[in-house]
């Protein structure tokens, strides 16, 4: 299906329209509270935007990844907290592109329909951090079963969640016949398997995001759970990284344009010495260039997720997405609290909040530093540096 300008034009009013619903104070009370938006993710799944990238004939939309950023960016935007349901976009892509007929079956209509959710993906690890490749969490074959042992951390909305994607060592890292192989992909019911080999526990942050550690001791689930091929896991969730870097740096462009109109709304209405702040160029200057880098790193978002629809591999433009895009909505909040002065500290502007949010993606799901070091490496072919 071809997203037209007019289809995504179309997306982001219904997506404003909803998020109208859920103003300020909805959010303030959420954060101060550290809980999860349910109300939110909820209407997002009644309307079928979590359903975006599902293929119709699963209950979804069946559209690309340029509608999906659309979504995303259009929440930020609009002041409210994609982070409560965004991994559902991307995990979605891996299970898309590599799981089996018999996974999608199972599972991709429920998620559709808001019956089940996929929103927990396990990675990272407190050792390895994102070098992926040294990961210890193994998986044995057992019969018909694989039992896993191990731990994660960072894994985010996995207390909000029935589905996790988790990524495990099956073959000794000094056993597999290159460092890319060895690791695999399941899904995982947490339904099943919570209290019952897994324990979550939560980790309190300076924002809110449901952000986890999560503890496996002799898990067992079925050996239907792998997605794909034993060994092959870390291509398969290569993908759904680059997709989650675009995403996320959809995310910051709407974060972005939220900062740039309020520091615009308030420059104009705020008066000092007589005067709206906004006569000063000391004022505009900022704001002015906030803009630009906004508009030059949307340009960047909107080009990968244009590369990853068409099928290439949009690794480095993803990773460029993320990093520009991250910079710039970072820029604009600390532009929009040094334009409001002592009110971008008050809880009542959101400014605070959304400053707070806005920080944690110039280092998650990837630093800036690796970023730079995949740049170097893969595009500029300078000398691997790690």
């Amino acid at each position: 299906m071809h997203d037209t300008r007019e289809d995504l034009a179309e997306i982001r009013r219904a997506v404003r329209a909803l998020c109208n619903e859920f103003p300020g104070e909805y959010w303030r009370e959420k954060d101060r509270d550290r809980a999860y938006p349910g109300e939110f993710v909820n209407a997002l799944t009644k309307a079928g935007f979590l359903a975006a990238l599902i293929p119709v004939e699963y209950g979804g939309s069946g559209l690309k990844l340029d509608a999906a950023c659309v979504i995303m960016e259009e929440i930020q935007a609009a002041g409210c907290n994609g982070a409560a349901a965004h991994a559902q976009m991307y995990v979605m892509n891996t299970l898309l592109r590599y799981g089996s007929e018999e996974q999608k079956a199972a599972y991709l209509p429920g998620i559709a329909s808001g019956e089940l959710r996929l929103q927990a993906f396990g990675v990272s690890e407190p050792t390895s951090g994102t070098d992926t490749l040294s990961l210890k969490t193994r998986a044995v074959r057992d019969g018909d079963h694989y039992v896993i042992n191990g731990q994660k951390i960072w894994t985010s909305r996995a207390e909000h969640s029935d589905l996790m994607a988790l990524l495990a060592r099956t073959t000794p890292r000094e056993e597999a016949a290159s460092k890319t192989e060895g690791l695999s992909l399941f899904l995982v019911d947490m339904r099943e398997v919570l209290g019952n080999g897994m324990t979550i526990k939560p980790i309190r942050t300076m924002m809110n995001h449901s952000t986890t550690e999560v503890f496996f001791d002799d898990m067992r689930i079925p050996a239907s759970a792998l997605i794909g091929e034993e060994g092959k896991g870390f291509r398969y969730i290569l993908s759904g990284m680059n997709a989650e870097r675009v995403l996320i740096g959809a995310e910051c462009i709407g974060d972005a344009k939220w900062f740039i109109e309020r520091a615009t709304a308030y420059a104009n209405d705020r008066g000092v010495f007589g005067r709206p702040i906004g006569k000063n160029q000391g004022i505009q200057f900022p704001i002015a260039r906030c803009y630009a880098q906004m508009r030059a790193a949307e340009l960047m978002v909107y080009h990968a997720a244009e590369v990853f629809d068409r099928g290439g591999n949009a690794g480095a433009e993803a990773n460029m997405a993320k990093m520009l895009a991250s910079e710039a909505s970072w820029a604009a909040a600390d532009m929009c609290v040094q334009t409001h002065g002592g009110f971008g500290f008050a809880e009542e502007y959101d400014v605070e909040r959304k400053f707070r949010e806005a920080r944690l993606y110039t280092v998650a799901p990837i630093s800036t530093n690796l970023i730079l070091s995949y740049l170097a490496e893969h595009v500029l072919g300078l000398p691997r540096s790690y």
